[in-house]
């Protein structure tokens, strides 16, 4: 939903430059129309199979993007109690809701089970007793999956692989079997699922499938042990489109093939987080300061690493914009923030117009993993986000000021 018109660039129907001077500087900005034209992408991928779409909300927490979602009809896919209690405030139904991670607390298993939610991922034979006991202190059924790590390694950043072999995830492929013989043994356990989730960013179909297949044995396997498995929760990972020339599949694609590999009688999960969210939101940041030095040219903004992580965690790309179009003379820079790192950066080596000091410049595609992973180092406080929705703008996150970030603290 961006666009440069007459030398200026939108987003939707609001000039970039009008949100930086009435909203400050740096601030996340997403489109509404972009969510939900890419949550709809998925309903009709989903349209010929019955099932869930749970956004993981591990990409982007803020309460008004979860709520635009549960408008949608989504359900939500959560790795932490915290997370559990963003989307039961979000107004999502629990009978929607999953929750995956592989070190939930006893505190966080009991909250998701008062809380009523759908399915608990199960990650290893102790975390299954645990579930087992609380369920039964609390005389219920527990409904779980197993997330089986089916070994296959997509071609994506090592950080964000969790389907390998050797990633802490899941239970291991051999042992995937006997995980559901002993919870059959289980009083307090209602199997219902069984869950594989391989990475994130991922652009190709292929490991998805090569997942879907494996994951395909264990369930004939278990079934032929007298259990039945209803749902098929094939987690998230499609990648977006960061850089000029990357090509990214369907999610229409991506569900058909996963599709044809179970029998028609399967229900799914299916877990979209960046791919919903990512290319929805910006950051919109301002320069600071020009410099030179060692012969390199630097642009300084108001962005810092506290506020978008992912370049320096992950040598991740962003492209980068300014929001006037110029044709002033491109220089090679590097977009830099105040953080005192060297590993502060937006960007490295970019092809950019001369930018003048106060000018405005848009990092792209940060809707995902943003401000989730943002945090407060150097004592700077959170920025401000803000919904553009058509022509409307609306402030959903205030920016933090010196005094929060006092806020917890005893002196």
């Amino acid at each position: 939903m961006l666009e440069f018109r007459k030398g200026d660039l939108y987003i939707e129907n609001v000039k970039l430059s009008d949100i930086a001077k009435e909203y400050g500087t740096s601030t996340y900005v997403y489109s509404k129309q972009q969510i939900v034209n890419n949550f709809e992408n998925y309903k009709k991928a989903m349209a010929l199979r019955d099932g869930l779409i749970c956004f993981a909300c591990k990409t982007n927490s803020s309460g008004a993007i979860l709520k635009i979602l549960v408008s949608l009809g989504a359900g939500a896919d959560t790795t932490s109690g915290g997370e559990i209690y963003r989307c039961l405030k979000a107004g999502f139904n629990p009978s929607k809701i999953v929750y995956a991670g592989v070190g939930k607390t006893a505190e966080e298993i009991e909250y998701a089970l008062k809380s009523k939610i759908f399915m608990l991922n199960v990650e290893s034979f102790e975390e299954l007793d645990v579930i087992d006991k609380i369920a039964g202190k609390l005389k219920i059924k527990a409904n779980i999956a197993f997330r089986i790590n089916p070994y296959v390694n997509p071609d994506t950043h090592s950080y964000i692989v969790t389907g390998k072999k050797g990633t802490k995830f899941g239970i291991p492929y051999e042992d995937a079997v006997k995980a559901y013989l002993t919870a059959k043994k289980k009083k307090n356990i209602s199997v219902v699922g069984i869950h594989s989730h391989i990475g994130s960013q991922i652009l190709e179909v292929e490991p998805f499938v090569v997942a879907a297949k494996r994951i395909k044995k264990i369930v004939d396997k278990v079934e032929r042990h007298g259990m039945r498995i209803s749902y098929i929760d094939c987690g998230g990972g499609l990648g977006i489109k960061y850089e000029k020339g990357e090509k990214v599949p369907s999610p229409k694609r991506l569900m058909s093939e996963i599709f044809s590999v179970f029998d028609k009688d399967k229900k799914f999960i299916v877990e979209p987080g960046r791919s919903i969210i990512g290319d929805a939101g910006h950051l919109l940041a301002k320069v600071l300061y020009r410099k030179m030095s060692g012969g390199k040219s630097f642009l300084i903004t108001d962005a810092g690493m506290n506020d978008l992580i992912r370049p320096t965690l992950y040598d991740a790309y962003h492209e980068i914009v300014p929001v006037k179009k110029t044709n002033a003379k491109k220089v090679r820079s590097d977009v830099v923030g105040p953080i005192c790192e060297s590993g502060d950066f937006m960007g490295k080596d970019r092809m950019l117009p001369i930018v003048e000091q106060g000018e405005y410049l848009l990092v792209t595609c940060a809707g995902a993993y943003g401000t989730a992973m943002s945090s407060e180092y150097n004592s700077r406080p959170s920025l401000a986000e803000v919904l553009v929705d058509g022509k409307q703008t609306k402030l959903i996150r205030k920016r933090a000021s010196y005094k929060d970030l006092m806020l917890n603290e005893i002196l």
